[in-house]
């Protein structure tokens, strides 16, 4: 009887990405570069969120901004405007997430060198950019009012791996079935430490609680930065 010998490719893959994630994010760590890496499903505002963002810490700190999209720069230029930082646009060859090779790689061509804040705007997608770590210090979810707060039990897998979940667009609140409290508990059932901030990069309500979270998590880097 031949012998049929199973390969776990899906296994290796993750090994791999995952010490090269961990790799990039000692080497940030060693230097005091906080990365945050923000994930959302199309349209939920991750790049209006960092045009209003950006500038509020810019003025405090050396911010660096990589953005991941099949096509177009559209983005990148959008918060390069707002904020006038120096933006740096990835294309992924049509593949659905960024994986840690990538982001090694992007980071390599990008002037790193000083900056207290790198932020990787990933590509819009509630699956594949869940299953790869990025090497990312912590991981920004965007949940917007309009998608409904039936997401985390459609998608369980983003909010598990989140380690801040940024409820945007709450102005529209009025408009939609949205209830924040049913939301909260079922993310928390499937992530117990997960941190919740309300925003509306419209109105700006919940910008400034954000930014302050943000800059003691830059302050927190750059104390630990040999571990």
């Amino acid at each position: 009887m031949a012998t049929v010998k199973t390969i776990l490719v899906n296994e290796d893959v993750f090994s791999n990405n995952n010490k090269t994630a961990e790799e990039t994010r000692l080497i940030l760590l060693n230097q005091g570069t906080y990365f945050m890496n923000i994930m959302s499903s199309p349209g939920s505002g991750k790049t209006t969120l960092l045009t209003k963002l950006i500038p509020m810490l810019s003025k405090r700190y050396k911010i660096g901004e990589m953005d991941c999209d099949i096509e177009s720069d559209l983005d990148s230029k959008k918060v390069m405007e707002a904020s006038g930082i120096e933006t740096l646009q990835i294309h992924n060859g049509g593949l659905c997430h960024i994986d840690a090779d990538m982001t090694k790689r992007a980071i390599n061509e990008y002037n790193i060198d000083g900056l207290d804040l790198l932020i990787l705007e990933n590509i819009g997608n509630l699956v594949c950019p869940a299953e790869f770590d990025t090497g990312a210090h912590k991981n920004y979810m965007i949940l917007s009012i309009p998608e409904g707060d039936d997401k985390p039990l459609k998608y369980p897998l983003m909010f598990t791996v989140s380690d801040v979940i940024i409820i945007s667009k709450i102005d529209t609140l009025s408009y939609f079935d949205f209830d924040i409290d049913k939301a909260k508990e079922r993310i928390l059932s499937l992530n117990p430490k997960a941190k919740f901030f309300l925003v509306s990069s419209k109105t700006g309500e919940g910008l400034e609680a954000l930014a302050d979270y943000i800059e003691e998590e830059i302050h927190n880097i750059k104390n630990n930065k040999t571990v």
